[in-house]
C-alpha cells in the first residue's frame, strides 16, 4: 500500500499480534479502592492464581473502576473478583478498545488553562498566592501568571502541574 492511499492524518488503531484475542473488562470496586484493588489483582495474579491478566488500568477519570486486559472469560475474571477486597463486580460485556483508547493518552497539563484565569500557586515559593494567567505555552507545559495582590506586577514562569484554576475566564 502507497502513502498516497492512505491520508496521513487519519489515526489508525493497529492490533498487537501479542494481544490479539484479549478482552477488556471493567471491574466495579469501592470508591477510592481502584489503586488497592489493582495492586490486590496483580499480586493475585503472580502469586495466587492461574488466571492470565495483561494490564491493568487505573485511570484518574473513571472513579470506581479499574480496567483489565485478558484473554480470559468473562466467569475467570469474576472468579479473580471474588478472592479481591474492595473488588465488587465485572461489568457485564466486553469493553472495546476504542472506547477506553483516550484514557491511554496523557493530557497536557496545561489544558483547560486559558489567558485571564484565576489560578493558585500550590508548589514553589509563591504557593498559596493567587494569578492571573498571562500565558500559556502548551509545548512546554508552563503558563506565564502575574501575582494577583502584588504592587508591581512581575511575571512569572511556573509548571502547569503547579497551579490550581481558581475562576475560569468567561468567553464573552
Amino acid at each position: 500500500m502507497t502513502d498516497e492511499a492512505k491520508p496521513p492524518e487519519t489515526p489508525v488503531m493497529m492490533e498487537n499480534p501479542a494481544t490479539a484475542g484479549n478482552r477488556i473488562f471493567a471491574i466495579k470496586t469501592t470508591a477510592k479502592q481502584e489503586r488497592a484493588v489493582a495492586d490486590s489483582i496483580k499480586k493475585a495474579v503472580e502469586t495466587q492464581t492461574d488466571i492470565k491478566v495483561v494490564a491493568i488500568i487505573v485511570p484518574d477519570e473513571l472513579r470506581g473502576y479499574v480496567l483489565v486486559e485478558t484473554p480470559e472469560s468473562h466467569a475467570r475474571i469474576e472468579q479473580l473478583v471474588e478472592m479481591i477486597p474492595h473488588a465488587r463486580a465485572v461489568v457485564k460485556g466486553e469493553t472495546k478498545l476504542e472506547e477506553v483508547a483516550h484514557f491511554l493518552v496523557p493530557k497536557p497539563v496545561v489544558s483547560g488553562i486559558d489567558e485571564g484565569t484565576i489560578v493558585e500557586l500550590i508548589a514553589g515559593p509563591f504557593k498559596g498566592e493567587k494569578a492571573v494567567v498571562k500565558r500559556v505555552d502548551m509545548g512546554k507545559e508552563e503558563i506565564t501568571v502575574e501575582l494577583y495582590e502584588s504592587v508591581v506586577p512581575i511575571p512569572i514562569t511556573v509548571r502547569g502541574d503547579h497551579v490550581r484554576v481558581v475562576e475560569k475566564v468567561e468567553d464573552q
